[in-house]
């Protein structure tokens, strides 16, 4: 989704990543080359970024012209959902593979999000995955922002996910420390 994302905003907007690993620089790897200036962090044995690893890493990845700076933090979901990375939105992220009661088993994450991408629907011919049961499950833990479903490969709500960043975006550039 973030390779879709940023070949979409390529010529739009000036961005910027910031990818979380415990090991290995492939996020970064795969992301080079699509528009945006990209920055590995790997966090060793810990399960997620924190707000002075951001901080550190800032200068070498923001411009003076960053409109939007992407950070996606290390894979699991339950882990970095109690650390403030300084973002001014939170994007939790919720593939129909994993059912649609994860909100109720974790849902601080989708609680603090403000936007709910329900991704790889392209994959629900194949599943029995019951989409009023997890609106049900993420309005059980609170969650009160918007809620969008896309999918990658087959660009499935990409136009409205891209239309919300856009919108992000248009609130003022990135706060770069330089």
């Amino acid at each position: 989704l973030l390779e879709r994302t940023l070949e979409l905003l390529e010529g739009r907007m000036s961005c910027a990543v910031i990818a979380g690993d415990q090991q290995t620089d492939n996020d970064a790897r795969r992301l080079a080359g699509r528009g945006a200036r990209v920055r590995q962090i790997e966090t060793g044995s810990a399960c997620h970024l924190d707000a002075t690893q951001i901080a550190a890493v800032l200068d070498a990845v923001c411009e003076d012209d960053t409109r939007l700076l992407l950070i996606e933090n290390v894979g699991n979901l339950v882990c970095p959902a109690a650390f403030d990375l300084g973002e001014h939105r939170r994007v939790t992220l919720l593939s129909v593979t994993e059912g649609e009661d994860k909100p109720l088993k974790y849902p601080l994450p989708f609680h603090d999000a403000d936007l709910v991408l329900i991704t790889k629907t392209d994959l629900l011919p194949h599943l029995d995955w019951d989409r009023r049961a997890c609106h049900a499950a993420l309005g059980q833990v609170g969650f009160g922002g918007r809620l969008i479903e896309v999918s990658a490969r087959s660009g499935e709500g990409l136009d409205e996910w891209i239309e919300w960043l856009t919108a992000v975006a248009a609130e003022g550039p990135v706060n770069c420390p330089h």
